[in-house]
């Protein structure tokens, strides 16, 4: 394999507007090609906007959702990455034939759609389908997957995708900033959103603290650093519908190293040359191979009925 500069990108989404939303994904996908990115990833439901699903019926996330790889975002994209020669990952709402709906998320390239995962587990509105099955893909040599927001906070799903062959894996999010049973947790009130030019330290102090980015670092660095991949954040900034969002999308190495961030509060990406020499140095590397399944495999493998409970979801306090 041959090193690969990947860009991870945050932008102010526009709830359903996806014309909008496109055109500054090709905004940003423009620059990170002229600076030589090989590759360009966007956040959860970066095509469609995310947070305002959770008041939708039925019909109406039909209505928002899109046929893959028919679609017209799909197409879209398809032409951005062609136009500008480079590799797009991005999120939308899926819908499919018999109208089951999917939160899904794109790989593709100049020749059309290269890969599609459907998230695991999905909550942001109640007729999503959860997906059933991990997703392995190449991007010029490298073994790639996805896994969407809460998809990773389950270690089991960070460890199957590597033991599937992925040295990369993209983690696409809405989060931070909302309600939770641990310490520091809640929303970022808007109006500092709103006064960010005049007073930008006080929403820094909000970002970087438990209810933002200091939540983040309990435990994103450990999936990449304890499976040995490259972890590639992205994350929305600014409003989504109702809820500010703290960007901070980074690329994270399989030392887990934070290797590039975004600190702005535009739009905006960060671009970080991935090389395989780490890959195979990093101490996850040899943990995956001193592994003893036979100690544990009946344990992981026991009957249990999932359960996902969404604090914020009912929490009244907006």
């Amino acid at each position: 394999m041959n090193n690969i500069k990947i860009s991870t990108a945050q932008f102010e989404n526009k709830s359903g507007d996806k014309k909008y939303n496109l055109s500054v994904i090709e905004k940003l996908s423009q620059q990170a090609s002229k600076e030589g990115s090989n590759v360009i990833a966007f956040h959860e439901c970066a095509v469609t906007g995310y947070t305002f699903a959770r008041h939708l019926s039925k019909q109406q996330m039909l209505d928002v959702a899109e046929l893959i790889p028919d679609g017209e975002s799909i197409l879209k994209l398809t032409e951005i990455a062609k136009n500008n020669n480079i590799v797009i990952l991005a999120g939308l709402f899926e819908k499919d034939e018999q109208d089951n709906l999917f939160k899904a998320y794109v790989c593709v390239d100049k020749n059309g759609l290269v890969a599609k995962f459907r998230k695991l587990h999905p909550f942001i509105n109640p007729y999503l389908t959860p997906g059933d099955s991990y997703c392995i893909f190449k991007i010029d040599g490298w073994k790639c997957g996805i896994l969407i927001c809460y998809d990773n906070n389950i270690i089991e799903n960070v460890r199957a995708t590597t033991l599937l062959g992925a040295q990369i894996i993209f983690m696409p999010h809405v989060t931070m900033c909302t309600p939770s049973t641990r310490p520091g947790a809640g929303f970022v009130d808007p109006v500092l959103w709103q006064n960010r030019e005049a007073d930008p330290t006080s929403l820094r102090l909000e970002f970087d603290g438990m209810k933002g980015r200091g939540w983040l670092m309990k435990w994103l660095p450990a999936r990449a650093y304890d499976n040995g991949v490259y972890a590639i954040f992205s994350n929305p900034i600014g409003m989504d519908a109702d809820q500010l969002k703290n960007g901070c999308s980074m690329i994270i190495d399989p030392f887990g190293d934070i290797i590039a961030e975004c600190r702005s509060f535009e739009d905006s990406f960060v671009t970080a040359t991935l090389t395989p020499e780490k890959f195979i140095d990093a101490g996850g590397n040899r943990y995956i191979k001193a592994r003893r399944p036979a100690l544990y495999r009946d344990i992981l493998g026991q009957q249990h009925q999932p359960e996902q409970k969404v604090v914020w979801l009912n929490d009244a306090k907006k």
